[in-house]
Parts: C-alpha cells; structure tokens; sequence
C-alpha cells in the first residue's frame, strides 16, 4: 500500500494508476479534508460481490461451512443439468 499527498499524485498520476490497476496496489491519497483511496477495478468488484454475497442472510454462515468440508466430500457441480 502506497501513501501520498494531491500534490505527488498529480504529478504521477499515471504511475499511480498503472500501479493499481497492474499491480493492484492500494493507494491511500491524504487531503486536508480527508483521505480517499484509488484500487483497482477487480478488486473494486470484489469487494462488491462480496458485500453482496454477505448482505444475503445466511449466506455468509453457508460459505464458512462450506470451507469446513473436506473436498473429497463435495460433488462436481454442472449448471446445464441443473438448470
């Protein structure tokens, strides 16, 4: 994670973007009047879907019980048959 100020982000502003967007490196901009962060886009929807996923209930329940079970006991999953 990366820390600057408006001023150096303005001055490499596509460093900074490329280094998200590529690296998906974190960077934390510090503002008199806040801080605010620039992420990449993948990681943006992650963090979506994940809010998302966790926001219906008992899903979130569902998915550390899921990690519990040992993979010689899950079954292959087709989405053709089952649709």
């Amino acid at each position: 994670m990366s820390i600057t100020n408006a001023t150096t982000l303005r001055k490499n502003l596509f460093g900074y973007l490329d280094a998200a967007a590529v690296n998906d490196e974190k960077i934390i901009v510090t503002t008199k009047n806040g801080n605010a962060a620039i992420i990449s886009e993948e990681y943006l929807r992650s963090l979506e879907e994940t809010c998302f996923l966790c926001g219906i209930p008992g899903m979130a329940q569902s998915i550390q019980e899921g990690l519990k079970t040992p993979s010689d006991e899950c079954r292959v999953f087709d989405w053709r048959k089952e649709l």
